[in-house]
């Protein structure tokens, strides 16, 4: 089967199981599903019931779609997402942003859970992605052009949407929530850098590292939506701290700012 024919058929099975177009996507990083627990009159739909959809293998990621009423506004919440290291190809890494674009998505709210390289960042610390780097050495769009979504070439100029930044940081001002603003660098994983390579990446300009978003967010503006990316800087990348490096401490301060981080995100998508 096409990969084309693949999405349609997940689109499909999705699209009989909701009632409204959802506005508005948001994308759960490590430790952040919680909340998807603010969702009113949700439908749960497993990963595992759609075809050909992958499965999320990482701790903290539930796999699953969680559809229903979110701040007046009608949302799908991905509770897991897809990694490269996880073994998927960029494709499959991305399936779920074509799958949302055929569902009408236009706005795409993606976190994460990153390291923080700025040395002015501290653990605990929001981050609204202002632009990233592409580490990977690959790229969700090589290949046949996908036609009925976007263009071969997509503008990259602007991956962020500003008035979505816009909106974040006037939230976070009225909220009295103190986020920062930086460059998201994506590497591979699934080991965690080392030294070198973290005073490499902010020589190259890298306010933050983490393992994801990066294709999702080409994939959504290559389908022509608007999107917001949000880092929850969960530690402080090897070597500017003397401490090893751990999945656990990841989830640990995600919980630690899940108040704040929901605060955030539903004072976000009720201005949308």
């Amino acid at each position: 089967m096409e990969y084309i024919e693949k999405v349609l058929e997940s689109y499909s099975y999705i699209k009989n199981k909701i009632k409204d177009v959802p506005e508005i996507a948001i994308i759960l990083g490590s430790g952040l599903g919680s909340l998807a627990d603010e969702v009113k009159d949700k439908m749960v739909i497993d990963y595992e019931s759609i075809p050909n959809f992958p499965r999320s293998t990482v701790a903290g990621h539930a796999g699953e779609f969680i559809y229903g009423n979110f701040e007046g506004k009608k949302v799908i919440m991905m509770n897991g997402r897809f990694h490269f290291y996880e073994g998927y190809d960029m494709k499959t890494v991305t399936f779920a942003i074509r799958v949302l674009a055929k569902l009408g998505i236009k706005k795409l709210i993606v976190t994460n859970a990153a390291g923080g390289v700025n040395t002015s960042f501290k653990p605990g610390d929001l981050m609204i992605i202002k632009d990233h780097i592409n580490f990977s050495g690959t790229n969700p769009l090589i290949g046949k052009n996908l036609d009925d979504f976007g263009p071969r070439f997509p503008d990259m100029s602007k991956p962020y949407d500003k008035e979505l930044i816009d909106l974040a940081f006037n939230v976070a001002a009225k909220k009295d929530i103190k986020v920062v603003s930086g460059v998201y660098f994506m590497m591979t994983g699934p080991n965690y850098e080392t030294p070198a390579e973290i005073r490499m990446v902010r020589t190259l300009g890298g306010d933050a590292v983490g393992m994801s978003t990066v294709p999702e967010v080409i994939a959504a503006k290559h389908s022509g939506m608007k999107v917001l990316g949000i880092s929850c800087i969960t530690n402080m990348a090897s070597g500017i701290l003397d401490k090893p490096l751990n999945h656990e401490e990841v989830i640990e301060t995600s919980n630690m700012v899940r108040d704040k981080f929901k605060t955030l995100i539903k004072g976000i998508v009720n201005h949308i």
